[in-house]
């Protein structure tokens, strides 16, 4: 009687460790699944801007990188965003700062907005080409890739250089080959209430829509699906 006993007794356990094993088991997998799907983007994301980027005149917590953050974490990609945006920054600080920024944080996607200040000044548009354009190439020889925001200056600059200097975005997207939003601005420079009242820096209320443009190009970077080169350009 004693050993009838204790072979049910043995086999029920047994049977509820097999159990118990097989439950572990398919947790831990379902776990590693999920974790494959938050980790499937993983990475660092610089942002070398101007004062748009800085979030100039408004609390930085509102500002569209910080934006970025709150939707990545949203949507549980493992992306860290530096922002090393500096109000005032022109193309010439910006390059003479990358070298310094990609050994540093070692980003594995550098997006660059660029050029408005350079605008600003008058600066000639082949030096900012020259200037965006090795940008470009320094991140890609450290393995980055590169998102070129591009930017326009308002037609009181007269016909020729606010044409000329338009064009810069396009030709260096296209012989670098990096996706481009031709003018980051465009869903908020004609917006009322949009823009501070310099007319320059875009209000809080802008911000999301400054992020909802870039968003559809920098997503799909960011998970490596398509071809965003410039001959498809990144435009919402």
């Amino acid at each position: 009687m004693a050993a009838v006993f204790f072979r049910h007794l043995t086999t029920g356990f047994i049977s509820r460790s097999l159990l118990l094993i097989v439950l572990l088991y398919a947790s831990a997998a379902s776990a590693d699944e999920q974790g494959e799907v938050r980790d499937a983007v993983r990475g660092t994301l610089l942002v070398l801007g101007d004062s748009i980027s800085a979030a100039y005149g408004i609390d930085e917590r509102e500002g569209w990188v910080q934006l970025l953050r709150n939707r990545l974490a949203e949507r549980e990609l493992a992306v860290k965003v530096v922002n090393a945006s500096v109000s005032g920054e022109t193309s010439a600080g910006g390059l003479a700062r990358l070298p310094r920024l990609l050994s540093e944080h070692r980003p594995d996607w550098l997006v660059v907005e660029l050029g408005g200040n350079d605008g600003l000044r008058g600066y000639p548009p082949r030096a900012l080409q020259q200037n965006l354009a090795r940008m470009v190439q320094l991140a890609r020889e450290q393995g980055a890739d590169v998102l070129l925001l591009g930017m326009q200056m308002p037609p009181n600059y007269g016909k020729a250089y606010t044409q000329a200097f338009a064009a810069v975005y396009p030709k260096v997207a296209a012989s670098e080959q990096v996706p481009l939003v031709p003018f980051f601005l465009e869903t908020v420079a004609l917006e009322d209430g949009a823009m501070q009242t310099d007319g320059i820096h875009p209000t809080a209320k802008a911000q999301p829509a400054l992020l909802d443009h870039v968003w559809p190009c920098l997503e799909t970077i960011l998970k490596g699906n398509g071809n965003t080169q410039s001959d498809s350009l990144c435009t919402s």
